[in-house]
């Protein structure tokens, strides 16, 4: 029996044993329910990135820590992609700048796994996990790429009090900087921001986050609002994310109630809070402060607390919304903003971070500067006074997003990064592989302007 060339090629491609590789999310469980304890968007990120490069011909093993005694040790997301969960002190949910003490434990418990796997390449998200891969990298050679998602050097500027943590953390974000194969920032403008404040030494590549454009994409507003018990006629605001200080709800609801205390009739004026979790406690204090503020501010009947929402339901509210609302004091990229978008929903975010990347102002919405209630108010009322614009904004916003941030092509970025650095590690330390180019639209940050001289792009 004679097999001929081509036969003989595909069949040892189909054979070839996939690469296994490991990506470590200590706090963010890529296989939580979005919206439980700090669940936000480390972990969507991780969970997309993980399942997309599995269907690149990876095999994916995400590590985090178990914090439930009821959660399954391994959940199998697909044939070649799972969430691991790692014994790191007791199976309980602790806050995150409680965690570090356990990480030694965690590093133990991933060794096992590395043993069985040799892993030759961790992608590490968030600074504790950062000081894993640096562990880890003593006893074995692997390559690691990192992912900040929050950086203490910008954290700690807004704190009065420094926690103990603190200058461990800092020690590690300048470590794992200085000595990985290379830094994946989510914006130019985070970036920028490590070259400023952690480090000009250092390997940095910049890949955005991205959203699921199946499940985030325009639907009719009329039947989103039905669903929801919305009216035609509402004018909506709506905010999504955790309760947290730093994510500043308490400026959008102050900036509601001016527009709502200036308006002729406010009884279609609404702001939708969505997220939050009673259970847990920091979290709960946070909504019980807001809710008071709202209450004392006299805007109760025009605001709804519609909780924690499966991702299932979150494009009902995007796009029942007029605007959506982004006030957090920094966001390193601002993976509602894009959902938003990629929804149609025009964006007032705060001029900070990676959101001065994702959001065009003019196009896709308006930036404004942090915890200023008056150019908030200013701002999402301009978009609600003018339905035509609107309309405009609308379609350049989900424009944007399908044309730059599908997790589809965010991970074939991430796959590219990871076969060069292998690559690399190969051929030795002097040598780098150039990344390959990616064309965004409009990726350079439009000059802050004031909200007066903002121009309608028509």
């Amino acid at each position: 029996m004679v097999i001929s060339p081509e036969k003989n090629v595909k069949s040892s491609i189909q054979k070839a044993p996939r690469q296994s590789i490991a990506l470590i999310s200590e706090h963010g469980d890529p296989a939580a329910e979005i919206g439980r304890e700090e669940a936000g968007g480390q972990n969507v990120y991780v969970r997309q990135v993980g399942e997309a490069l599995s269907r690149l011909g990876w095999q994916v093993d995400m590590f985090t820590r178990k914090a439930n005694p009821d959660d399954a040790t391994i959940v199998q997301h697909n044939p070649h992609c799972r969430t691991i969960r790692l014994k790191a002190g007791a199976e309980e949910f602790v806050p995150r700048d409680q965690l570090f003490e356990f990480m030694p434990e965690f590093v133990e418990s991933f060794l096992k796994y590395q043993a069985k796997q040799n892993y030759p390449l961790i992608h590490t998200n968030y600074w504790m996990s950062a000081w894993v891969g640096l562990e880890v990298q003593k006893t074995h050679n692997v390559e690691l790429i990192h992912t900040y998602h929050s950086l203490g050097a910008v954290k700690y500027q807004s704190v009065p009090n420094r926690p103990t943590i603190a200058e461990t953390r800092l020690a590690v974000e300048k470590q794992i900087l200085e000595q990985a194969r290379c830094i994946v920032a989510t914006s130019p403008q985070e970036e920028m921001m490590l070259r400023s404040l952690v480090s000009d030494a250092g390997r940095i590549e910049v890949i955005p986050c991205g959203t699921d454009l199946k499940r985030f994409h325009v639907i009719p507003k009329l039947d989103a609002r039905k669903e929801l018990g919305l009216k035609p006629t509402d004018e909506v605001v709506l905010y999504v994310g955790r309760f947290d200080p730093r994510k500043g709800i308490e400026t959008l609801v102050r900036a509601f109630a001016l527009i709502h205390h200036s308006s002729a009739d406010p009884s279609n004026l609404k702001l939708v809070i969505v997220g939050g979790s009673a259970a847990d406690k920091l979290d709960g204090d946070e909504r019980q402060r807001i809710e008071q503020l709202v209450a004392d501010l006299g805007i109760a009947e025009n605001v709804i607390f519609a909780g924690r929402v499966g991702h299932d339901r979150l494009p009902l509210y995007y796009t029942a919304a007029d605007v959506c609302a982004i006030p957090s004091h920094y966001e390193p990229f601002g993976l509602v903003a894009i959902e938003a978008m990629a929804c149609g929903t025009p964006v007032v975010a705060s001029d900070v971070g990676g959101l001065k990347f994702t959001v065009v102002p003019g196009e896709t919405g308006l930036l404004v500067p942090p915890q200023d209630t008056a150019a908030f108010a200013e701002a999402i009322g301009r978009i609600l006074d003018d339905e035509l614009w609107a309309r405009k904004l609308r379609k350049r916003a989900s424009e944007r997003v399908q044309q730059n941030f599908s997790w589809t092509g965010v991970s074939a970025q991430l796959s590219d990064l990871y076969r060069r650095s292998l690559a690399e590690s190969i051929m030795g330390d002097g040598v780098i592989l150039a990344p390959r180019k990616v064309a965004y639209s409009r990726v350079n940050t439009i000059p802050a302007k004031s909200l007066t001289n903002l121009t309608k792009v028509s």
